[in-house]
């Protein structure tokens, strides 16, 4: 399904990228990817995928990273980080953060991380099909350049997490404000509007 969409993929969120903002990613990318990283997420990143394994129900779960792990290399704006683990095959649904911009990077796996049009309005519907979205597949090989494996995803965009059928798909995730404060919109099902909680309500999708 990634494959097909690949070739779909127009210049969005993933690959407009002011110099400015790539800077930050470029930072952030060198800070994800070292070793000593990776050697104290592991914990964190078990915790998770046991955590999806023992519920069967759900489409994703996800845990806040202590700001320490990352040292002093942090920008100054990145206030939390996330683990996330998407179930193979997920599609978790339409959602924003009124009060963050998220920036993600793909860790292994794959998925199209959807985004609301840049050109398009957003007519809330309940069957979610006035939103114009636009496609930007990212993919974990270390190879692969800065817009593949990143997304900047900036305050009230819709985005939609589309997972590949193959393997569950772990990212990282940086937001502009604590992990107690930071706000999810959602569609609601109920109603022509929307609903908002905080992700440390806990693991209900």
């Amino acid at each position: 399904m990634v494959k097909a969409l690949e070739g779909r993929s127009r210049k969005s969120y993933a690959h407009a990228m002011e110099p400015e903002e790539r800077a930050r990613l470029e930072k952030l990318d060198a800070i994800v990817r070292s070793d000593e990283l990776h050697t104290k997420i592991y914990p964190i990143v078990d915790r998770v995928f046991t955590a999806l394994s023992q519920k069967p129900e759900a489409l994703m779960t996800w845990e806040p990273i202590p700001l320490q792990i990352f040292g002093e290399g942090l920008p100054p704006e990145i206030r939390s980080a996330w683990i996330f683990v998407l179930r193979a095959g997920a599609d978790t649904g339409a959602e924003r953060h009124p009060n963050s911009h998220q920036r993600m990077m793909t860790l292994h796996g794959s998925g199209d991380m959807k985004t609301q049009s840049k050109k398009g309005e957003l007519r809330i519907k309940k069957d979610e099909k006035g939103i114009d979205w636009e496609a930007n597949v990212l993919v974990s090989e270390p190879g692969a350049p800065l817009e593949r494996r990143w997304i900047s995803i900036p305050p009230n965009v819709w985005h939609r997490p589309v997972v590949g059928r193959d393997v569950d798909w772990l990212v990282i995730s940086f937001h502009t404000v604590p992990a107690e404060e930071l706000i999810e919109e959602k569609l609601d099902e109920s109603s022509a509007g929307t609903k908002q909680k905080k992700y440390v309500e806990g693991n209900k999708k």
